[in-house]
This record gives C-alpha cells, structure tokens and sequence, in this order.
C-alpha cells in the first residue's frame, strides 16, 4: 500500500460536485477539455430541449500559471491538432516549421552522420515549439469555452467508494514543515465527481495510487523510463537555422546505456538542446545532468554554442516501456491519460500529438457518459476501444519492443531496432520481457572503483560557468520557487535504509540521478556511516525521477502546495 503524508486530522473540508474532473492542464488535459466542450457545445446546438452545462467540468493545475510546469523538446506532430482545431497553424505559437534534420553517431571528439535518417527521425512538416507557450495557448482556448481551470490547485488524492473512484481531494494550504495549520490554513476542496481523467504527466502521483489500489500494473510490463535534461540558449546569429533538427546518439554514453541528444534550432537564435539518458543504467554514480555537461564539451556542440548563453534549464522524466507497458487506461470513475499512461513513442522522442489525441478520445468517452448519466466500467471502458482502435495503437505498436530491444546495450538494440521495422515491430517475439529501470542498478561492490569506461559521467559537474555548470547553477535558471514552510513533497518511507544501507550497497544514488539537488548527504557522527540523508525540496523541478529510480523504491513524489515548482517560461 503506498503511504502519503499523513493526512490532517479533523478537518472538515468544503465538498462540491463535479461532471468531470481533469487532473492536469497540460496538452493531454486541455485537449480533453477543449474536445468536451466541442461536443457539448454541438448537442446543445442540436438538441435545445436536453441541454448540457459546462460549468461542473473542472481541470486542476498545480502549476501558478497553466504551462509552467510544461516541458518537452519539443518538437510538435499537427497530425492531432489537426483532429482538434483544424487551421490551428493560424493562431498557435509555432516557433518553426522543421525543414532540416540529420542524425550523429558521436564519438569523444568526431562525428559520423547517417548517411539516411531512420524514417521515425524524420521531422519534416513537425514544428518546432515551446511546450510552455504552447500549452498556454491551448489554456485560453479552453477558457473561452467556459470551462474553469483552477490553478495552484494540486490533486493530492483520488476519492473512493469501493471499487469507484469518485473524486479528487485538492490539496490543503497553510500547512508546516511539521504538519500543523498555520494562520493562513485553507483545506483542501472533495471534489465529487462523476468521471475522473488523469493526465498528470509521467509518473503521476494520482495515477500511481490508482495503479497500487486496484493492481492495474499486474499483466503490464514495468514502465521504464529516461530522464530528460533540457538547457535553452541563445546563440550568435548563423549558427543553426529555425527548423533545423539533430538527434545525436553514442557519446558521451557508452555502449551499455540508453539514450540520446537533441538540437532544435528555434526562432531569434535560440536552440533548444538536451540530453535524455535511460534509468536503467547500471553505475549508481552516474548523473544524468553532467551527461548533458559532458554532451556539450563535444567539438560539434561546443563550437554550436560558443559565444553563446544558456538562459533556461530543466528537466522532465518520460515514459518509455511503450505499448506493452500501457495498464488499463479506463475504469469505474476513471480514465488515464497522455504521459500518465505511457502514451509515448521513445523511437521518435515524441507524445505531445499523441497525448492530445489521448485527451481527444477520453472527452468523447466522457461526453458519452455524460449523455446516459453512467460512468461506470462498462460506459468508460469505450475509451480502452478507443484507443485500441485508433492511430495512437498503430503508432505504437510498431515500436511496441523498440526499448526492450536494449537490453544489453547499443549494438544489440540497433540490430533488434532493425529487425523490429521489418517485422512491424515485432522482432524476435511478439511481446519482449522487461525489467523495471531501477532493478538494472548495480552495487558498487559489482562495479570498478574507478568508473571504468564511466568514469566521465559519475558525479556531479563541476562546470566552468560558461559552457558548462553544475546542477545548482543549472537549477537557478529554471526559475523553481516553493512555499519553504510546508511539509516535503518528497516522502522517504525509510531514512534509516538511506542512512546505513544505501550510503554503502549504492553510494547514495539519489545524489547523482536527481537533476535539482534535492538529495544531500550530510556529515552526522551519530550514524554508523557518519552520514545522513538530508532533503532540499524547495530544489524540486517535478520531474519524479527520484521516485522512479531509487533502488529500493522508499522514495514517493507527492505534490506540493499548489503553485510551487519550476517556472518553465519559453522552454
């Protein structure tokens, strides 16, 4: 069972009733919202005497602003908002039309370039976007529809009655770092409602409860994931064209761990770049964040960047089990959504398009709901049709054992990669096995004291402040502020595990794959190591990688107080 923060006592929280409620503002919930009100607004136009109200559908962003809490790449596929707002090209924030792309091999200090981009790489007709801005867009859309979106408000936990979900507790506010209300205490809302839609991002902490409670996990493979760790800067003019794109692969990683770069060449000089690293590596030691250091030290991106200045950071997990690891996506009261539910294509680095056409297919099911007066198992369970029926399954499962594929390190994963797109996906069986990233991490006991081939890649980066930095630095410019007084958003069911065990089987992991250094192990003489375990979280970007790659898995991301985190303006 999982354990939350212990829940205030006694206190009587302020009830109100909902049609529908959507956790999350970011495109898979605004897209869901916005295709609700389509619909209803259609069969209000058809059918006057059975009119439907839109004042009931809610969507909860934790965020201050809708889209601050938004990142990605990003390059955005149409072929979704093409669906939702045909001519949205018109009047979306498009930063660029993608006209040029290439694909690198790296090596320390040389390059080989695919002499043919692999057809999931190609972006032409994409458009390069700040998911930020993009998203905001898509928040005034929605409001002008009349639907209310309340910011600052986290979902902190799903309402039950039995085998129902019935709404969604928002979280309370004035509360201290030791749980009690302060002078400014404000409970928590119950939202009662009828249909329940997750669209939290990765890793959702809402649908993570619900997984737990009703095993839903138990026929999935285990969700693995990347992190990825973006920086945006501004160049010198010629450097790179608005809507060229790279994708780079090999180094600084080595031949045993997963992941990969990008360069996306944005409007007035600036490039988006970054690198997502799989959690699934061995070496406790490594740091996703100075991978990107390392990756930026490359001749071919260093002279991209030099005399340049880097103005944003960030970083975000992403699901990558793809389809095997999908769960159940809709039940009696609930629905799941985009990134929550792994709806991503990690071959093409993409799932803005297909998060939207996600929320898309969920506003049907629910509209549908709404019509019979019935969200139950039977009636949600069309959106599992849905989906299986739709584009998002065909795009999917062609790269349904792309990850799995690997396993035992890049050589491999590039011959499996090729057999899978010749056999549809399938490669040497239909369904590859998978283990959960965090299983992968190895003792240091197992591992060369020196790092061995690793060795550039493990522990913090120092950086020389102008093409390179350390997390701190990196962290200042992602803008992340929280309410310092409240209790840590970052549960650790077990320090005494931290402070004996893990500080000598891992070296304190947390440490390292944390991008915002929230993890700190301070000198205590009265441990047995001489150390414990001591939390930054005002430092927190919500990227969950915590709660996905600690090797015991005591770490649970919870939201905040409504309003904190990063400020992910333009990124």
């Amino acid at each position: 069972m999982l354990i939350f923060r212990k829940p205030l006592e006694g206190v009587e929280r302020p009830q109100m009733p909902a049609d529908v409620v959507i956790v999350g503002g970011g495109p898979a919930g605004m897209a869901c919202a916005l295709r609700l009100a389509q619909l209803i607004d259609a069969h209000n136009a058809a059918y006057p005497d059975s009119q439907l109200s839109k004042e009931n559908i809610y969507v909860l962003e934790k965020a201050r602003e809708v889209g601050q809490h938004c990142l990605s790449g990003a390059l955005l596929d149409p072929r979704s908002m093409n669906e939702l707002l045909p001519g949205f090209e018109k009047e979306a924030p498009l930063d660029a039309k993608v006209t040029k792309e290439a694909v690198y091999f790296f090596t320390e200090k040389s390059k080989f370039k695919f002499p043919i981009t692999p057809p999931f790489l190609r972006d032409h007709g994409n458009y390069v976007i700040s998911l930020n801005r993009f998203v905001k867009w898509m928040g005034s859309k929605v409001e002008e529809t009349g639907i209310t979106i309340f910011t600052g408000f986290a979902g902190s936990e799903l309402l039950f009655d039995g085998d129902r979900v019935t709404g969604v507790r928002t979280d309370d506010k004035g509360v201290d770092k030791e749980g009690h209300q302060k002078s400014n205490f404000e409970p928590g809302y119950d939202l009662q409602a009828k249909v329940v839609i997750l669209a939290e991002g990765p890793r959702g902490s809402l649908t993570k409860q619900l997984i737990t409670k009703f095993d839903l996990a138990k026929n999935a493979n285990p969700q693995t994931y990347g992190v990825g760790v973006k920086e945006l800067w501004e160049v010198p003019a010629g450097r790179i064209a608005a809507g060229e794109v790279i994708y780079t692969l090999g180094w600084p990683l080595t031949t045993k761990e997963y992941g990969g770069a990008w360069i996306y060449g944005s409007k007035d000089n600036v490039v988006s770049l970054g690198f997502v690293t799989g959690l699934d590596y061995a070496d406790p030691r490594l740091d996703p964040q100075r991978v990107l250091q390392e990756f930026k030290k490359h001749p071919f991106v260093a002279k991209l960047l030099e005399g340049g200045k880097m103005i944003r950071y960030g970083a975000k997990s992403m699901p990558y089990g793809g389809w095997w690891a999908i769960p159940p996506v809709a039940g009696n009261g609930w629905m799941i959504l985009g990134d929550s539910a792994g709806f991503l294509n990690s071959a093409r680095l993409k799932g803005i398009h297909l998060a939207i056409k996600s929320g898309m297919l969920a506003a049907e099911t629910a509209f549908e709901a709404l019509t019979k007066d019935d969200s139950s198992a039977a009636t949600l369970g069309a959106f599992q049709k849905k989906v299986e029926s739709s584009w998002i399954k065909e795009e999917l499962w062609k790269v349904r054992n792309l990850h799995q594929g690997f396993e035992h390190g890049i050589y491999a994963g590039m011959f499996h990669t090729g057999l899978q797109m010749i056999t549809g996906g399938r490669g040497l069986r239909n369904r590859y096995p998978a283990k959960a990233g965090y299983e992968r991490m190895r003792k240091l006991a197992d591992l060369p004291a020196d790092g061995g081939p690793e060795a550039h890649l493990l522990g913090p980066a120092k950086g020389d402040g102008k093409l390179t930095f350390d997390k701190l630095t990196d962290l200042y410019h992602s803008g992340t502020k929280h309410e310092e007084d409240q209790p840590a958003h970052l549960v650790i069911h077990d320090t005494n595990i931290c402070n004996t065990r893990c500080v000598k089987e891992f070296g304190s992991p947390c440490q390292n794959f944390c991008p915002a250094n929230v993890y700190e192990m301070v000198e205590d003489a009265s441990q047995p190591n001489g150390k414990r375990i001591s939390l930054n979280p005002s430092n927190c970007v919500h990227c969950k990688t915590c709660d996905i790659a600690d090797p015991y898995q005591i770490i649970t991301w919870v939201p905040p107080e409504g309003g904190g985190g990063p400020n992910y303006d333009g990124m």
